[in-house]
């Protein structure tokens, strides 16, 4: 039987379209013969004799310029009035109700013809496009050559899988030729493949070694800025951005097989939930390159999955936007850049994007040192759909003595699942000097919980179903006084400031300086000082920020539970001055109950706090919790709850960050929150003085000293006597 071939078929569509438009025609001719007033109609009609012979002409009455405004208007809001709409409208205008109905049929029919003129254009665009790439197609295939003998190829003589493949191929022809131009420009001379480097170079392809510049004394160090950076690299040798994409995509390959293998490399643990890097299996597997780990650094690896409730093209998007990354990962990353794009990718997307990042990783305890990095991240789509991002530390291109942290292939696998959700296997691996940590936060951080894979995923998940929550407009609310899906929206985007504010202040950042007020034992008060001007988020003037970290002999779930709850506020809150706490509105942003945020109102006698309401976000993961906190004024809340712009809310966030001291029981396996010991932070941050010019007096310091101490005496005291 004879089949019509896609030419055909789109010659005939066309030619449908010019018969629709012959007959359309046709029907506006009649629309048009209809479409004259109903005064007109009826004025001919009026007048007639019926003695008389009609007349050949008639004779039309046009409605005035008032009427036609006041029923065009009309119209657009009501195209189809009813009887008593008609007669109101008509006793108005001087009209009757039958003209009024003639002129809206009229009018309808108008409209409906313009209507199909508009699709009847987009159609023939539309066709006119198909068209010309049907003939693109058809010159295609024309020019296709045979795979086996490189001559001429008829249609039927490449298969679709042939096709695509050859597809596929120029693809990756035009990403090469992209990588190979930017290599090209650094190096001066053309690439053809990934190449061969020169001879001086070929001893520096060290996976994962990477120097992060001079370090200070202690733990504390220079972040190096964009500007240091950008000097820096545009400073090396004529093969330094060759030997990044070489190392980056090195770190693809071994990352793949890190996420994919299983023993010998990985060893399952006692417990059977955990697994441990086989070091001499991992130098045997990946020797290209590898050079000996420095002296005094410690190797670090964890790998973790889970499922997550976003699309692998979203979670794309926020691991290659630096700062949708560092706010979704704002509990790990205390600051992070993209000092330079090397590769933005093909296809319009993030495939085979390369960039030069800094990022620094923190702990929520003044008492861990942050881990700074300058790596390489590499975004690349394999054959199967699954998309990969890899980081790896530079190597050579910063000049340092020791290096005190390096970033061997390290990142994330992500498999496309049915209904929007995703796969992702995460896969940590570092070497770092970890001397510095404070005594009680040590096995937390040998364990693998406080930078280990278990943590980036687990915060992960926790953020997708945030978003996920976020997007939804048809939650309920179950308490309060938020009564639209934009005031929802607008609570949690202040909610998430708040955190974010919380968290950038609450580690061991290079980017302030701590100030031990006293002593030298883990639970002394550490104070600083920021001024804020001109920042619509803060209230302008001096602001002491106090933090504390202590170990309680109490279960993580018993302490956050405590103090997330409103009715035992009043036992810790020295501000609140004893007075009762009442939920006015409360947003579940997850399918665990604790992930909430929650607007909290003090009724106490203290007439300052009256106007003031008390804006909360709790969550807990696997790895920890957090109960976040800021007052906030009764007026600026309510805009907030109208669905107004929340980022002109001045906020000083406080707060609690409860970890897990460690592995808990024999097995030696990462625990959830709810066992073991906790490691509590505690941080307040507090407007001493309005004007920013003003100087910090000894007194402020000494108040806030004694109500932070206060706090956790009441807290210690309250949890403690609950576990006895």
């Amino acid at each position: 039987m004879f089949q019509p071939s896609i030419f055909d078929s789109l010659s005939s569509h066309h030619q449908l379209h010019k018969a629709s438009e012959n007959d359309l025609d046709l029907i506006r001719g009649d629309d048009e013969y209809e479409s004259k007033s109903g005064t007109d109609i009826m004025d001919g009609e009026d007048g007639k004799d019926p003695n008389q012979r009609p007349s050949k002409k008639k004779r039309y009455h046009r409605h005035t310029q008032h009427q036609i405004q006041e029923m065009e208007a009309f119209f657009n809001e009501c195209p189809h009035p009813d009887d008593k709409q008609r007669k109101d409208l008509g006793r108005r205008l001087g009209l009757e109700p039958l003209q009024i109905k003639f002129w809206f049929q009229n009018k309808r029919t108008q409209m409906k013809a313009q209507h199909e003129r508009h699709e009847n254009s987009q159609l023939r665009a539309d066709n006119e496009k198909l068209r010309a790439e049907n003939i693109r197609y058809k010159e295609a295939l024309s020019n296709a050559a045979c795979p086996n003998c490189g001559g001429a190829a008829t249609i039927g003589e490449m298969s679709f899988d042939e096709q695509h493949l050859r597809i596929e191929n120029g693809r990756l022809r035009e990403e090469i030729d992209r990588i190979s131009g930017i290599a090209a420009k650094c190096v001066g001379k053309s690439m053809l493949s990934y190449p061969h480097l020169p001879a001086g170079a070929t001893g520096s392809l060290d996976i994962g070694v990477g120097n992060f510049g001079q370090q200070t004394s202690g733990f504390t160090g220079e972040i190096f800025g964009a500007a240091d950076l950008l000097r820096s690299v545009s400073g090396q040798t004529e093969a330094d951005k060759t030997v990044m994409i070489e190392l980056a995509v090195a770190a693809m390959e071994e990352l793949i097989r890190m996420a994919q293998s299983g023993e010998p490399l990985w060893i399952p643990g006692p417990d059977g939930l955990s697994e441990t890097l086989s070091n001499d299996e991992y130098v045997r597997s990946f020797s290209r390159g590898l050079m000996p780990k420095p002296l005094g650094l410690k190797t670090e690896a964890s790998r973790e999955s889970s499922t997550v409730i976003m699309n692998p093209m979203n979670l794309v998007e926020i691991l290659m936007d630096v700062n949708q990354w560092s706010s979704v990962f704002s509990s790990i990353v205390s600051r992070a850049a993209t000092i330079e794009v090397l590769s933005t990718g093909v296809a319009g997307n993030y495939n085979g994007a390369f960039q030069v990042m800094t990022a620094e990783f923190q702990v929520p305890s003044p008492l861990v040192p942050t881990r700074e990095n300058y790596f390489v991240r590499y975004c690349k789509q394999h054959p199967d759909g699954t998309w990969a991002v890899v980081d790896v530390s530079l190597d050579n291109l910063r000049s340092s003595s020791v290096p005190r942290y390096r970033r061997r292939p390290s990142g994330c696998l992500i498999q496309e699942l049915p209904n929007e959700y995703s796969k992702v296997t995460w896969v940590e691996h570092v070497e770092v000097d970890d001397r510095a940590v404070h005594s009680i936060y040590k096995l937390l951080v040998n364990s693998g919980l406080a930078f280990g894979a278990k943590r980036w995923v687990s915060t992960l998940r926790r953020q997708c179903a945030r978003l996920a929550s976020f997007m939804e407009n048809s939650i309920p609310v179950e308490v309060g006084v938020i009564t639209s899906p934009e005031g929802r929206k607008s609570m949690l985007k202040l909610a998430e400031r708040m955190v974010m504010s919380f968290c950038n202040g609450v580690g061991a950042s290079t980017a302030h300086t701590w100030t031990t007020l006293s002593g030298s034992g883990a639970d002394d008060v550490r104070v600083m000082t920021r001024k804020s001007i001109d920042d619509p988020g803060r209230p302008p003037g001096i602001v002491l920020s106090a933090a504390t970290s202590f170990w309680l002999p109490v279960p993580p779930n018993r302490v956050f539970d405590f103090l997330r709850d409103e009715n035992s506020r009043s036992e810790w809150d020295i501000l609140s001055n004893g007075g009762l706490v009442q939920e006015m509105a409360h947003i579940s942003n997850d399918r665990d109950p604790s992930n909430t945020v929650s607007l909290l109102r003090v009724n106490s006698t203290n007439s300052s706090q009256s106007n003031m309401l008390i804006l909360q976000e709790s969550s807990t993961d696997s790895t920890g919790s957090y109960v976040i906190y800021a007052p906030v004024d009764i007026d600026a809340m309510n805009i907030v709850l109208s669905g107004g712009d929340p980022d002109y809310v001045a906020l000083l966030p406080s707060g609690f960050a409860i970890l897990p001291d460690g592995p808990n029981g024999p097995a030696g396996g990462n625990p959830d929150v709810g066992s073991g010991s906790s490691l509590l932070t505690v941080a307040f941050q507090i407007l001493v003085d309005s004007v920013p010019t003003a100087k910090l007096s000894l007194g402020s310091i000494a108040t806030v000293n004694n109500l932070i101490k206060c706090t956790v005496e009441r807290i210690k005291g309250a949890v403690l006597c609950d576990g006895a």
